[in-house]
Formats: structure tokens, sequence, C-alpha cells
């Protein structure tokens, strides 16, 4: 193995047996015998479900690399492989490094021993002495901050208090690969924090990571490479939005859709099209004479990014009809982009006279955290609608949402004095994605505080004088 590759993976498959009955396991143990023994073709009482297929990559020494799928895709069983805790069934893994891994919550912890314990017990299976552990120790136990627990049984600690512990084993080993299974979404906000810095840390260090992830965000932060996998297979490899762009359009899509779009995916990996890294290079070159000047990256229209969870209010006078995210060009979009202004519309159909009409969006999470919204008045205001009118609302807002996709609401009621009379609702009418973009620094949470064009003053004071 070259002196810079850390992890090479070179056409490895895992398959399982997959049997519909427990006798089938016995037929298949002595049917297929007999029937070689007399010279006729042996039958097979199983399925051959291949977890993972054919799949190769290298991971270069100092470089972070994740990998993202739909659930059943393949890739918690592919980092099993690479840490030797799972044979494969065809192929071969190299790997040149301590590897230090974080897979299955609570994996290679002895329920009966205490924390303190499974610390010695993981850091002499990854090569240290009792002497160097006892050197590290104070930093384990600071890092895991589970303080008392630390000499009580692992069996006893909650699944956030396992991954505490065996992160913080894993990070102070000094290892020079580290992989992470999407194991830090059991911890809380604040520790997820900390790993992430700690991570971050490790990089800067030239650590090799290889990780896991669900996240668009992280990925697209933390990673220098990324693999997309499906169905066990490595369907597209490249820049991280490059990846996570289809990611998300892939993990939208289901039936025909989905099958359309990976079908699509593979084709263009297997035809040697011009890849996103060939590209950047390709303008690397041109940059050096003089061009004309680009259009920026612009929001665009994503047909399936299409709401399932529409919940409709049955309608008092009016009717919510055609809602839609406009550009500043007046084009549907649903892609955005940060830090862009849109328009929020929809149009309201109206069966009677109605004074004081408001209307409102509100911005969700996809788990239905509310983040922010907005009415068009101010309460006991707001203006007349006739029967049989339609208007068109159009509320403008700044995309300040870091990348993910969001849902919103939208409503049409009436302003009373101390109360609102709701005429017509729609939860999660539309959906709309904030796409990752090259170059803008990390953010952390739901929403961008701090545009990139703002960037942060520092005053410096000369030293005071000694009194």
């Amino acid at each position: 193995m070259p002196n810079d590759v850390a992890i090479r993976v070179t056409n490895v498959s895992k398959h399982y047996l997959m049997f519909r009955k427990p006798e089938d396991r016995l037929r298949q143990m002595i049917i297929p015998k007999v029937q070689r023994f007399f010279g006729r073709k042996p039958s097979q009482h199983y399925v051959d479900f291949a977890a993972v297929h054919d799949v190769s990559f290298e991971v270069r020494r100092g470089q972070t690399v994740g990998i993202i799928g739909r659930n059943g895709s393949g890739k918690s069983t592919l980092l099993q492989m690479v840490c030797g805790t799972l044979s494969p069934s065809s192929g071969t893994v190299e790997v040149h490094g301590r590897i230090a891994a974080l897979l299955e919550l609570g994996s290679g912890f002895n329920p009966e021993f205490t924390g303190r314990e499974n610390v010695y017990l993981n850091a002499a299976i990854l090569g240290l002495s009792r002497d160097e552990t006892d050197a590290r120790f104070a930093n384990i136990a600071k890092f895991a901050d589970i303080d008392q627990f630390l000499d009580q049984p692992v069996k006893t600690y909650s699944s956030g208090m396992q991954v505490r512990l065996a992160f913080a084993v894993a990070i102070n080993v000094d290892p020079d690969i580290l992989i992470v299974d999407e194991a830090l979404a059991v911890g809380d906000e604040a520790f997820q924090r900390k790993c992430y810095a700690k991570i971050e840390s490790l990089r800067q260090e030239g650590a090799t990571i290889l990780f896991v992830s669900h996240g668009a965000e992280t990925i697209v932060t933390l990673c220098d490479y990324a693999m997309l996998m499906d169905r066990g297979e490595k369907i597209l490899e490249g820049k991280p939005k490059r990846i996570v762009n289809q990611y998300q359009k892939l993990v939208s899509l289901t039936g025909n859709e989905a099958e359309e779009l990976r079908t699509a995916i593979l084709l263009e990996q297997q035809s040697g099209a011009p890849s996103e890294d060939m590209a950047d290079k390709a303008l690397e070159e041109d940059a050096k004479t003089p061009q004309p000047v680009q259009s920026e990256e612009q929001a665009w229209f994503d047909p399936s990014l299409v709401s399932k969870s529409e919940v409709e209010y049955n309608s008092r006078g009016a009717r919510i009809s055609n809602v839609r995210i406009l550009d500043d060009h007046g084009a549907s979009v649903n892609c955005l982009i940060r830090n862009r202004r849109y328009m929020f519309t929809f149009d309201v159909s109206f069966d009677e006279d109605v004074e004081s009409v408001a209307f409102a969006m509100f911005v969700k999470s996809m788990t239905g955290f509310e983040i922010a919204g907005r009415q068009s008045h101010p309460t006991s205001e707001g203006i007349r609608c006739e029967a049989n009118e339609t208007v068109t609302v159009h509320l403008p807002f700044d995309c300040f949402f870091l990348p993910g996709t969001y849902s919103c609401n939208c409503g049409v009621f009436i302003n009373h004095k101390m109360s609102q009379e709701i005429m017509h609702r729609k939860l999660d009418a539309v959906l709309f994605r904030v796409k990752a973009t090259d170059g803008q620094q990390p953010r952390q949470g739901v929403v961008d505080i701090c545009p990139d064009n703002q960037p942060p003053q520092i005053e410096r004071h000369p030293p005071t004088a000694p009194a």
C-alpha cells in the first residue's frame, strides 16, 4: 500500500443467507449434499442478500471522507468490515495505522464491567499499555463527563452515557484513523458540539477520518470527499456538496421516481462524464486568463421535492391554493441559496365578504420544530375581501436557514380584538431545501445569524501596565 493511503477497499462484498422459515436452514444443510451425492444439481433454500456489493474506494492519510445514504444502504456494514469486526464475503480491505472506531452503541463494552474497567479494556484492545492508559485516563474521564457513574457497571448507563465514554476513549488513544458510525446522534446537543470540535481538531492534526452521517451540513462542512451508498452499492462519489444534493433528491423520492433517479446517477458515474472535481480544475485553469463575469449560483425547482404530509383544515369561507416560493425573477423555486430573499406566495379565494383578513406563513424543520414565521397584518388589523374574489399573497422572507430541508405552513384568518378566527390553513403545504454552497463559513443549528459578507469586528487593546 502506498504511504499516502490509509484505507484501501477493493471489490468488497458482504452476503447473508436469508431463510424464509427455520426449517429451511436445516434443509439447506442436508438436501444439497444428498443431491450432489447422486449427481443432481443442488437446490437452494435461501435468499442471497447482498448487504454490500462490489465496493471499492481509497482514503488517503489526513483525508476526511463521509458516507451518506438511505437507511439499509450498507453504510454500517461497510464500516464494520473496514474496522475488522466483520469479515467480507469477497474482496480485500487494507488498513495502515491504528483505528479507533465508534460503531454500534455500546460495541466493545462489557456491560458487567464498570466504565473505568471498560476504558482500560478498550485501550488495551487498541494497543495501549497500562501506563499509557494511566497517562490518558484523566483526559478520558474529563471528556466523558459522567462523574460518579464511571465506577458503575456499564449496563446501568443510558445510551447517551455509553456514547460519551466510547467517544472519549476513541479520541484519546491518538488514533491514526477515526471511524464514526452516526453514534453521535444519540448524545445531547452540548456533547455533539464538543465531539465535532474534537473531530475538527483531529483533522487539523492530520488524522484520517471516515464516518457515516445523515446530516447534510456535517458532510459538507467536515468532509474533503464523500460517497453515496444505495442498496449496498457505491453509486456516486465526489465533492461533498454534489453528493449531498443527489442524496437529498434520492431520499425524497419513492417508487418509480426513485428508481429513475438512481439509474440516472449510476449511468452518469459509469459513463465517465466529467466530475465536479474535474470541472473545478478546469475553472482553475480558466481563471489564469481574463474571463467574463459569471452569474452567481441560482435557486432552482426540483419537481420531486413534494410534501407527503400536508394537512388541510376545513374551509370556513376561504380556500388557499397554489402555494409556492418565488425568486427575484418571479420563477417558482424550492432549492434555495442561503442569505437570499424569496417570496412565499399563495392564492386565496373567498366565498363571502369578510373584514380584517390577515395572512401568515411559518417555517418548520422536518422534525416539526417551529423555527420562524410572519403575518401580513398586526393583531386586530387586516384587509377587506369580497365574495368570489381571489387575492394573491406575497410574504417576503430572507433565507437565513442552514442547509437542510424545511416545510412551510400557511393560513388565512380574521383578526378580532382578542383572538383570531381561522378561515383556512394548510400544514406542510410546501417543502424547500437550502443548498450547501462552497466557500461559506460553517455554521451550527438551523439559522444563519451572520451572513458571510459580514466579518467579525475585533478590537485590540494594549496591555495594561502592572500597578
